[in-house]
């Protein structure tokens, strides 16, 4: 399970009417208001508009940057999927407040996240990647004090093309329940921090900089330490209670990554074209997490990967992914 807490001080509570004042330039693109999909950084930012088709059918608008400090482009020539999960992950967020009408402050706990990816249409090119997504409501869940539930299916369209398909299903609720959920370890500070451990090689697990890397070794193949650095101004682009979702989706990529760089040494890099992400508990700031992975049989000429991350013996993630070797 992975919580998206967002804290929304007064001053931002009530959003700008920019729209209205740049109404009569309606040709020009600017992101979607941050607070709408939970993130305190203008730059993080990736949905750039959206419209109701019907019921439960939308269209967004995307864009991507050539350049990312987090999402960098695989082997330096195609755009990272994970920037694909964290466009359908906004989406989730994005579509609940401004069609389902879930009030800002509100807790989003992501159940599962799956993407799909043609490598073909996926390559950086000279300009930023412009996109179109046509997302579908599979199921909406309503109680009486509003939308608490929903799944979802994405297709992402890059000049015409599908570039990529994906979905996610998340529950919500309003603060006051999430704090009676989490108790004391929604307070977050109240807990001693973990040390922050030392990385394995970012080489290894298809990394340039420390930094980004989320692994630790513990000296036995196939198991790390995730490696929880609160100060990474992208996974933790603001304060939260938990291990965010899209850290244990980096950390099955970059397990992923060290397990076929074993199986296919003479490989420059690998893109992972399908992740299949489940979030089964809350991930805790204050408690060692391990994370294993195992090679699969695949008829296929793509690895197949098994990740799943623990706390104390208990799971609380699983991912599968298929990557593809990149050579030069």
């Amino acid at each position: 399970m992975s919580t998206e807490t967002f804290q929304y001080a007064a001053a931002t509570a009530q959003l700008p009417h920019t729209a209205a004042d740049l109404s009569r330039y309606s040709s020009l693109t600017s992101t979607v208001p941050k607070e709408l999909v939970h993130r305190a950084a203008v730059a993080e930012v990736l949905l750039t508009g959206w419209r109701r088709c019907a019921e439960n059918r939308f269209t967004l608008s995307a864009q991507w940057p050539r350049g990312h400090s987090f999402f960098t482009a695989v082997n330096g020539t195609h755009y990272d999927p994970l920037m694909v999960a964290e466009t359908i992950r906004q989406v989730g967020s994005l579509i609940a407040h401004v069609e389902f009408d879930v009030p800002l402050g509100h807790q989003f706990q992501m159940r599962d996240l799956e993407v799909a990816v043609e490598p073909q249409h996926l390559r950086v090119e000279h300009i930023p990647a412009s996109l179109e997504l046509d997302v579908t409501y599979t199921e909406t869940k309503q109680r009486r004090r509003g939308h608490t539930a929903a799944r979802y299916q994405a297709v992402v369209r890059r000049d015409g093309h599908v570039v990529a398909t994906g979905g996610a299903s998340y529950t919500c609720v309003s603060s006051e329940v999430y704090e009676r959920l989490r108790g004391k370890r929604a307070e977050g500070d109240a807990l001693p921090a973990l040390r922050l451990t030392a990385p394995v090689s970012p080489q290894s697990v298809g990394r340039m900089s420390p930094m980004d890397v989320v692994l630790s070794p513990l000296g036995e193949p196939g198991r790390w330490q995730l490696r929880v650095d609160t100060r990474h101004p992208i996974l933790f682009d603001h304060p939260v209670d938990h291990i965010p979702g899209m850290m244990l989706i980096e950390a099955a990529r970059q397990a992923t990554a060290a397990v076929l760089k074993k199986a296919s040494p003479s490989a420059e890099a690998f893109l992972p074209v399908r992740i299949v992400n489940e979030f089964q508990r809350y991930a805790e700031l204050h408690t060692p997490c391990v994370v294993e992975a195992r090679l699969l049989p695949t008829g296929s000429g793509d690895g197949l990967v098994l990740v799943s991350a623990e706390q104390e013996g208990e799971r609380l993630f699983t991912a599968t992914v298929a990557a593809r070797a990149l050579h030069s």
